[in-house]
């Protein structure tokens, strides 16, 4: 799978992964001055303070440029939309201050798969900017043509503040043959760097510009894309060869529609690993700490076979969307309450806040059911890993489900159609009035393994064993309905939960 520059918060794009640890805009060094056209792409989910998430170059007064997969990198993964809360920050070499910042009232991604079709989005502005746009390029930059780099891509591996630069850095390299990155789509992308990778760009360089001479003015020849190979180049999209598809798109010839996006109301993402939903029950109070549901095998130490952790102190990030998947609100847990992966597969953990801090912050809150829901009966899975909502059928409860040396009890099996991937681990399973939850979406079987994990094999009450490739499961959450919150008299609340067997 090819790696792509860019680290976020959230897991929506399956392509997103990271490179070797490197210097930011590797070999370069601090820009003295900055490009008024070139800047920052920020957004509330970024993992950084600064907000920075990619780079941005202004190509006409109320249009910018960046790679494709910044744009489509979305909660819903939609190819056109009109995002929340993002903006671009111009014309500084600080990301976190100065410059001119601008709403983006609108992105349109080139391709529905930008990493292989045509890495290159557009974004545009809520107004004109101040500053005069970069030129576009006139023909294809040859290879061995100087070429200026610029990013404030990662420091480091990790994510952490220290691996994210604040000051713009820059360097100067060339254009290589394509052969020298794996992967390169020749026809419509360069590849920019030393031959041995020691000037390139990094992780968080993504859209990025790659700029070349033309007399006395800078021209825009390329964007970042993706890793070509360990200690190698990296692979920019060819701004010309979409020059056509640019101009279009500026001048209103191409003005695609907006993507549908499923309601995502109160999708919740754990640690942006797994996914989760906020949720009460009819005993809890608005000034109870609020609570989360998601998977066992989402807590970052997972329980053994026959184990189940209650009452562990554990800070997690935890985002909740709006109605199309955007950022409604930040919380923390402060605590695991309950987590198995033996009879179920299910953990609830208490939030920092409570559920009339949320719900003053609009997020949806779910009502978790004391009932199980039955074959035949319609649920929709609401999943912000996979920034969709599934209609789905339960097919059939399942005696035992078992995978990896873990049995879980009476769990779901959607219909055939049903199908939430990687991602949506933790997805609440919602009656079709869009607040009962009725279980937790959990696994499925992808190679048509027998009991291995990632391929859950079905036991009956006999004994007898029996695979569906490509099935997806879910786990019944009754027994949590007693985990929720109740203050008694003298009681702490964790003494009550650990009372009726929750923590």
């Amino acid at each position: 799978m090819r790696k792509v520059l860019l680290t976020m918060s959230f897991a929506v794009v399956a392509v997103i992964n990271t490179v070797a640890p490197a210097l930011a805009v590797r070999g370069g060094v601090e820009a003295q001055a900055p490009y008024p056209f070139s800047g920052s792409l920020q957004r509330p989910d970024s993992p950084r303070e600064d907000g920075h998430t990619c780079g941005v170059t202004l190509i006409a007064p109320d249009w910018a440029v960046t790679a494709g997969h910044c744009t489509k990198n979305n909660p819903s993964g939609a190819q056109v939309g009109r995002p929340r809360d993002w903006t671009v920050r111009l014309g500084t070499t600080d990301a976190g201050s100065g410059g001119e910042v601008i709403a983006v009232e609108r992105f349109i991604t080139y391709s529905q798969y930008p990493v292989h079709d045509g890495d290159i989005g557009l974004l545009k502005l809520r107004k004109p900017a101040k500053t005069k746009p970069v030129a576009l390029p006139s023909a294809r930059p040859e290879e061995g043509t100087t070429t200026r780099i610029l990013g404030w891509g990662m420091t480091c591996d990790r994510r952490a503040p220290e691996c994210y630069p604040k000051k713009l850095r820059e360097a100067d390299t060339v254009i290589q043959p394509a052969a020298a990155c794996d992967g390169i789509h020749a026809d419509r992308e360069l590849c920019i760097g030393a031959l041995d990778g020691s000037v390139a760009a990094t992780n968080m360089d993504s859209g990025g510009p790659g700029l070349v001479r033309d007399g006395d003015r800078w021209v825009i020849a390329g964007l970042v894309s993706g890793s070509g190979g360990d200690d190698r180049p990296v692979m920019y999209t060819d701004i010309h060869h979409f020059k056509g598809w640019i101009n279009d798109v500026v001048t209103g010839k191409i003005n695609p529609p907006d993507t549908p996006v499923p309601n995502l109301e109160g999708a919740a993402s754990l640690a942006g690993v797994c996914s989760a939903s906020v949720v009460r029950t009819d005993r809890t109070k608005l000034s109870d700490p609020a609570l989360l549901l998601t998977n066992g095998h989402c807590v970052p130490e997972r329980p053994a076979p026959g184990q189940t952790l209650k009452d562990v102190a554990m800070e997690l990030a935890v985002t909740i969307g709006d109605r199309q998947g955007y950022l409604q609100a930040k919380a923390k847990t402060n605590r695991l309450v309950s987590a198995t992966m033996t009879g179920t597969d299910a953990a609830i953990f208490e939030l920092d806040q409570t559920y009339a801090q949320l719900k003053a912050k609009g997020v949806k809150i779910f009502k978790l059911s004391g009932r199980s829901a039955k074959p035949g009966e319609s649920v929709d899975i609401i999943s912000s890993g996979n920034g969709q909502r599934f209609n789905c059928t339960i097919e059939a409860v399942v005696p035992h489900l078992r995978e990896e040396g873990y049995t879980q009890d009476n769990a779901y099996r959607y219909d055939p159609e049903c199908k939430p991937s990687h991602g949506g681990s933790g997805s609440p399973i919602v009656l079709k009035d869009g607040v009962t939850v009725v279980g937790v979406h959990s696994t499925g079987n992808d190679n048509g393994e027998q009991c291995t994990a990632n391929n859950p094999c079905e036991v009956a009450a006999d004994g007898t064993v029996t695979v569906h490739q490509g099935a997806r499961y879910g786990q019944q959450v009754t027994h949590l309905v007693a985990c929720a919150p109740v203050q008694k008299p003298g009681r702490p609340q964790q003494q009550e939960a650990a009372r009726r067997g929750c923590a």
